[in-house]
């Protein structure tokens, strides 16, 4: 028999909820939870593990610290995973984390991708990655229908844009921070599908990254019908 075939401790995973919330953040998850049946770190109510980035990688070696990183930052914007720094030294950033055992409660209930997430409040877009590091807990929570949105924007473009993508959930956070709503999103989306859907040049702009960046606003106040396109429509560096 092969050595590679469960001579080590295998990585475990539950494939109904890696179907509900992503193969990387399923792995991630169940080695957090691993841990945490071992942890003696209790603090007020929930038992907590601590793990640099590079720790954590050194666990599950099949990926990058980016790629680590990336998965953690995930299932924080999910409301699965809570995270602290609970360390004497407050200069010390590494992250000790715990799973919200009701909130899975909630993914399991659910139909796979249906869940409607809370997140904390956090910073701009543009400085993203250290805001979901360093979100204040005390902040009030909002219910982002990022599956409704993402829903109706393949809907209308007929194109398969992934609930799990992160970069398209800070989009749709940074624009729900602003105050803009889930109509506001389907307008846009209307909009600029009657716009440029039936034109191949400009159909490829038809994604999130361009849809709900910075010009999100002026795409809302666009007067129904017909318009010009023009470069300065577009983000074209993002």
């Amino acid at each position: 028999m092969s050595r590679l075939l469960v001579n080590e401790s295998p990585v475990m995973i539950i494939p109904s909820l890696a179907a509900k919330i992503g193969l990387n953040e399923a792995v991630v998850l169940q080695q957090i939870h691993y841990w945490l049946g071992m942890s003696k770190h209790h603090i007020e109510g929930r038992t907590w593990v601590y793990n640099t980035y590079e720790e954590w990688q050194k666990q599950l070696p099949f990926w990058s610290v980016s790629t680590i990183k990336r998965t953690i930052r995930s299932l924080e914007m999910l409301g699965l995973l809570l995270s602290e720094n609970w360390n004497r030294m407050k200069m010390d950033k590494t992250k000790w984390y715990s799973i919200d055992y009701k909130k899975l409660q909630e993914f399991e209930d659910s139909p796979p991708e249906s869940e409607a997430t809370s997140i904390e409040e956090a910073a701009p877009e543009e400085d993203s990655e250290k805001a979901w590091e360093s979100a204040d807990n005390s902040s009030v929570k909002k219910v982002i229908p990022y599956d409704e949105i993402i829903g109706y924007l393949n809907e209308k473009t007929g194109k398969s844009f992934k609930l799990s993508s992160i970069k398209t959930r800070e989009l749709i956070h940074a624009r729900y921070k602003e105050g803009f709503t889930l109509e506001d999103f389907n307008r846009v989306i209307d909009l600029k599908t009657a716009d440029w859907r039936s034109d191949p040049a400009w159909n490829k702009f038809l994604r999130p990254e361009t849809l709900f960046g910075t010009k999100f606003e002026s795409y809302l106040n666009q007067q129904e019908g017909k318009k010009r396109l023009t470069e300065g429509d577009f983000n074209l560096d993002e």
